[in-house]
């Protein structure tokens, strides 16, 4: 009688495995293992193991490992994508440039003809604070005549503080005048190395 108590309490702990081909196995979080001939509900998220018939894992599935493998995947796509707009955008550069000059020399004239312009915009923006300034002293002794005797007319607080405020735009102006010339010899420098490269010609 013990023997067949036994025997069936040893078969009710055989995990009900598929009749074609496999079943699945895994340990939910309260740490209880759960069987099925189809994923059971329990192990949704969890690792689970694969088995085949006579009750071997054959493959085990990680939820955690396969998001893992997708976002890595995504990432490695999104980069090629990535990657591959940059060549498109090189060449069409490449194309562009090659369309422009002939020679290293082209390429000289036209970064000399840009600083050209540059110091032309900078003397402009140098003589336009200048002239600022030369206002600004004119009205500093207008508001002097002012001092003890009231208040200056509106009319000449407004010029004060129009001065000011162009002042600062030509000044901010002239400051990124002058940073274009180290732009500009970049500019023409890549453009130099990659002509030389596309042409072997100096």
């Amino acid at each position: 009688m013990k023997t067949r108590i036994l025997v069936l309490a040893a078969a009710l702990l055989v995990p009900p495995l598929a009749a074609d081909a496999q079943s699945y196995r895994c340990t939910s979080k309260d740490g209880k293992k759960y069987y099925g001939s189809a994923v059971p509900p329990q192990c949704i998220g969890q690792p689970i193991e694969v088995m085949n018939r006579q009750g071997r894992v054959v493959r085990r599935i990680d939820p955690e490992g396969t998001e893992k493998e997708r976002a890595a995947k995504e990432a490695a796509e999104a980069k090629k994508r990535e990657q591959l707009a940059l060549q498109r955008e090189a060449a069409r550069r490449n194309r562009a440039l090659l369309a422009t000059y002939t020679s290293t020399k082209d390429i000289d004239e036209a970064r000399k003809r840009a600083l050209v312009n540059n110091h032309k915009a900078v003397k402009e923006a140098e003589m336009r604070v200048e002239q600022i300034r030369k206002r600004q002293a004119s009205y500093e002794k207008e508001l002097e005549l002012y001092k003890g005797k009231g208040s200056p007319p509106a009319r000449l607080v407004e010029d004060v503080r129009s001065a000011e405020v162009d002042l600062k735009y030509q000044e901010e102006l002239l400051a990124v005048k002058r940073k274009e010339v180290e732009q500009i010899n970049a500019r023409y420098d890549d453009d130099k190395k990659r002509y030389i490269q596309l042409t072997g010609r100096r």
